[in-house]
C-alpha cells in the first residue's frame, strides 16, 4: 500500500480534489459531470519558511480554508439562477467598488468570517464558561481540562446536528466518496467505481480527524498556562492558535504515511467521528470522486506520481 497526500473536500453535489500541482472540482450536474481544474501551487511551496515544520501547518490550514470555499462557491454558482436584473442595489455597489476583483474580496471575507466565528464558538467560548469554575476549584489544571472538555463537547454537537440536516447529508456522502476513492489510489488499484465501493469512508488524513486532534492538542498546550484574568487567557488562547495548528498539522500527516500503533491509537477517536461527518455514496457520486481524482492526477507526473 503506497501513501500519497493527495485529498480534498465534498462540495455541493460534487468533490474537489488537490494535488502538488493543480485543484480539481467535479460537480454532477443531471447526467453530466463537469470539472474545473486550476493551477495552484501551495502557500507552503512559495517559502521555504512556509515549508517549515510546525510552522506549515497554519499555512496550510489557510490555504485549504481558500481552496475550500472558492471550491464550495463554484459548485454553488452551478445551480444558482442567472437573473442579471434581479441584482440588488448592494450587489451592484459592491460591483462597483471591487470590479473584477469582488469574488477575491467575497471569498477572503468568508475565509475570515470562518475563522473568527470558529475562534468564537470553540476556542473564546469554552475559555469563558470554564472561567465559573474557579467558583468551585482553584486547581488549574481542573479548570484547563474542563475548558478542554467543553471544547470537545461543542464540536461534537455541532457535527451531530448539521449531520442531521437532508442537504448536509448528501454533501457527506460525497464526502465518503471522496475518502473511497483515495483508499482505492492507496491501494494501488484502477480507478473504477467498483473498486472504490468496497474501501471504507473513514481516512486518517481526514479534516474532521485534524480537527479533533487540535482540540486534543489544545488541551495539552493549554494545560501548561496559569489562569490569570479572563482576557488575558482568552488572548493567549487566540495568540497560541499556530501553535496548537502546527502540532496538530505534524500529527495528521504522521498519521497519514504511518502505520505506527501509538499513533493510530491517538487518531482513532478522530476516525469515530468521521461515522457522522461522511455516508455511504452511491455509485454515481463515486463516478464524480474518481473524475475528480483522475484529473488531478494527470498532472502528477515524473517522480512525484512514482513516490505516490
Amino acid at each position: 500500500m503506497k501513501k500519497t497526500d493527495i485529498g480534498g473536500q465534498a462540495v455541493i453535489e460534487g468533490v474537489m480534489m488537490r494535488g502538488h500541482n493543480s485543484v480539481a472540482t467535479a460537480v454532477r450536474k443531471g447526467d453530466e459531470i463537469i470539472i474545473k481544474k486550476e493551477y495552484v501551487k501551495p502557500l507552503t511551496k512559495r517559502n521555504k519558511f512556509f515549508s517549515l515544520p510546525f510552522i506549515r501547518g497554519t499555512f496550510a490550514l489557510f490555504d485549504s480554508l481558500i481552496i475550500g470555499i472558492k471550491s464550495l462557491t463554484y459548485s454553488a454558482e452551478l445551480f444558482e439562477e442567472e437573473d442579471e436584473e434581479n441584482i440588488s442595489k448592494f450587489d451592484s455597489f459592491l460591483q462597483k467598488i471591487f470590479g473584477d476583483k469582488l469574488d477575491d474580496v467575497l471569498m477572503y471575507f468568508s475565509v475570515a468570517i470562518s475563522l473568527i466565528l470558529s475562534i468564537i464558538i470553540f476556542f473564546i467560548g469554552p475559555t469563558y464558561v470554564a472561567d465559573y469554575i474557579k467558583l468551585f476549584t482553584k486547581n488549574t489544571v481542573v479548570i484547563n481540562f474542563v475548558e478542554g472538555l467543553l471544547r470537545v463537547a461543542i464540536f461534537i454537537l455541532y457535527l451531530v446536528l448539521i449531520s442531521q440536516m437532508k442537504d448536509i447529508r448528501r454533501i457527506f456522502e460525497y464526502h465518503g466518496a471522496e475518502h473511497k476513492a483515495i483508499h482505492c489510489l492507496e491501494h494501488e488499484e484502477d480507478l473504477t467505481v467498483e473498486n472504490a465501493r468496497k474501501y471504507t469512508t473513514l481516512h486518517p488524513r481526514c479534516g474532521t480527524n485534524f480537527l479533533f486532534i487540535v482540540m486534543i492538542v489544545s488541551i495539552i498546550v493549554f494545560s501548561f498556562l496559569k489562569w490569570p484574568t479572563l482576557y488575558i487567557r482568552i488572548l493567549s488562547r487566540i495568540l497560541l492558535l499556530p501553535v496548537v495548528a502546527g502540532i496538530s498539522y505534524e500529527i495528521i500527516k504522521l498519521a497519514g504515511r504511518s502505520d505506527n500503533k501509538i499513533i493510530t491509537i491517538f487518531v482513532y477517536p478522530g476516525l469515530l467521528l468521521q461515522k457522522l461527518t461522511t455516508k455511504e455514496p452511491d455509485d454515481s457520486q463515486l463516478e464524480v470522486a474518481i473524475a475528480s481524482l483522475k484529473s488531478v492526477l494527470e498532472d502528477e507526473g515524473g517522480q512525484e506520481f512514482e513516490s505516490i
